[in-house]
């Protein structure tokens, strides 16, 4: 397993993390997802572990609290071996401030992780999406406290658009205070414009990447082709059903090529996916998921090789989407406004 420094921090984290949303199982969207018992996901965990593994990503409301505390149950008595990542931020009640980012919901949900992880720390605490009522400061001074506290070693955030981060950033450099050192972003074949502006951004402010929805939930892990409806019962119920509307004829097209790798290398559909993104620049992990050992293991054989340059080029191309403004009037001027990858981002 390759290891990499996540952002600016000193933090080394696995090229692949385990995400366990399929844990618990709670509700009906989350029942879709997976209901991984604990004896289950301790079982994922040992092959985690075995691989290399050393980042397990989880949030609050996963199945209401039920992921967490089924990971919780099955890292006991090895927490010292792993990385912890949660999040926080979306409404775990129905009460007027069980939600969001103010200091009194995330001290509260913080305290709520720590003891459904049976931990008394978290390694990667995440922002699961923005707070546009919350002022940026009181947000980054709680998580500062929380950081000072103990409670957490380090503060991500998720979801966050190019200002937003930015912005928080900037405020983070006045103040003094516990700087983001991550991004929890989607990005996949079929889901590129994290490459717009969130890219460069990471690149400059020295941000990591943790890649989530890595195949599209699914549509990426060899189950669409054409003429070849999802199988009953799987997440692939709608292509694109994540993100933007993707056209069926350019999933197709991606895929094709996806087919075609595979043929050529003797990799799996989702291993090529996956390995694409892992030589993608910031990406610092790309979390994976699974309901079974057998996709686990598939999912984990997408480290230790890498794609040709020429294979790289053609899932580029066949991936590629019309750039909005004003991303195409600035990379008309690389001149002076260099291209974070400009053998992808031509054109």
């Amino acid at each position: 397993m390759e290891y990499r420094q996540l952002g600016g921090s000193g933090l080394k984290v696995s090229a692949l993390s385990f995400g366990t949303a399929t844990f618990g199982g709670g509700g009906a969207f989350f029942s879709a997802w997976g209901n991984t018992d604990v004896s289950a996901a301790s079982r994922l965990i040992d092959i985690c572990l075995d691989a290399g593994v050393n980042l397990f990503d989880t949030a609050d409301v996963y199945s209401k609290g039920l992921s967490e505390e089924h990971l919780g149950k099955a890292i006991a008595g090895r927490r010292e071996r792993l990385l912890l990542s949660t999040k926080a931020t979306f409404r775990m009640d129905d009460g007027p401030n069980e939600v969001g980012s103010s200091r009194y919901h995330l001290i509260r949900a913080c305290e709520d992780s720590l003891r459904r992880l049976k931990t008394d720390y978290i390694d990667i605490y995440t922002l699961h999406g923005f707070d546009a009522t919350t002022p940026v400061e009181e947000t980054l001074r709680t998580l500062d406290t929380l950081v000072q506290s103990g409670k957490v070693r380090y503060i991500a955030c998720s979801n966050f658009s190019g200002w937003h981060l930015m912005k928080s950033l900037g405020i983070a450099e006045k103040h003094g205070w516990t700087r983001y050192v991550a991004h929890q972003a989607f990005y996949s074949l079929v889901g590129r414009e994290y490459e717009w502006e969130l890219m460069p951004l990471a690149l400059d402010q020295k941000i990591g990447t943790i890649v989530w929805s890595p195949l599209a939930s699914g549509v990426l892990s060899g189950k669409i082709r054409r003429n070849q409806p999802a199988p009953q019962g799987s997440r692939v119920q709608q292509i694109g059903s994540e993100g933007s509307r993707v056209p069926d004829a350019k999933v197709y097209e991606i895929v094709d090529v996806l087919d075609a790798l595979a043929e050529e290398t003797g990799k799996s559909v989702s291993q090529i996916a996956l390995n694409w993104l892992l030589q993608r620049p910031t990406v610092a992990s790309v979390i994976v998921g699974a309901r079974n050992e057998e996709q686990l293991k598939e999912n984990l054989g997408a480290v230790d090789w890498n794609l040709t340059d020429e294979q790289i080029t053609k899932l580029d191309k066949a991936s590629e989407i019309p750039t909005i403004y004003p991303y195409w009037h600035q990379r008309s001027f690389t001149e002076r406004n260099p291209l974070p990858v400009p053998s992808y981002l031509e054109g």
